[in-house]
């Protein structure tokens, strides 16, 4: 009888260390992957973190966009109607993007405050906007969510 106890006890713990070392392996990979969503407020105020992976969205500040004629660099600002953002761009962007539409962009924020964005999505109608940037507009200004879809040509 205590033989088999033995193995018993034995097969529980090799089965519970599995188990653990599994729900450890998931969490690893899930932490790697998770980006989080800040609205321009949010990195003005400094709630950022420097140097990590983060999505960033608002619209396209009118009259921001300035391109570098000698190479796909892109710099212009977006705003969520509290925070202004600087945001640099090394690409090509979306067909879809334009100033005053609303965008999410993928990258990390620098020291000096500047987002350095490794991808660009832009809004692809004029009844869609991210669920985070509507939120973060509707917070700032609730007209102005409605004021960008004006802005499209």
């Amino acid at each position: 009888m205590k033989a088999v106890r033995k193995q018993r006890l034995m097969m529980l713990l090799l089965v519970t260390c599995g188990v653990g070392i599994a729900v450890g392996l998931a969490l690893i990979a899930l932490q790697q992957n998770i980006n989080l969503y800040f609205s321009p407020a949010q990195m003005e105020a400094g709630e950022t973190p420097v140097g990590k992976r983060i999505r960033a969205g608002g619209l396209v500040v009118v009259g921001s966009v300035k391109r570098d004629p000698e190479s796909l660099l892109v710099r212009f600002d977006i705003t969520d109607g509290e925070g202004v953002v600087p945001v640099q761009y090394d690409g090509i962007l979306p067909d879809l993007f334009r100033e005053g539409q609303g965008i999410v962009a993928l990258g990390q924020l620098d020291s000096s405050g500047v987002f350095l964005a490794t991808e660009i999505l832009a809004k692809h109608s004029p009844d869609y906007m991210p669920p985070e940037v509507q939120d973060a507009l509707d917070k700032a200004d609730p007209d102005m969510s409605k004021n960008s879809e004006d802005a499209a040509p």
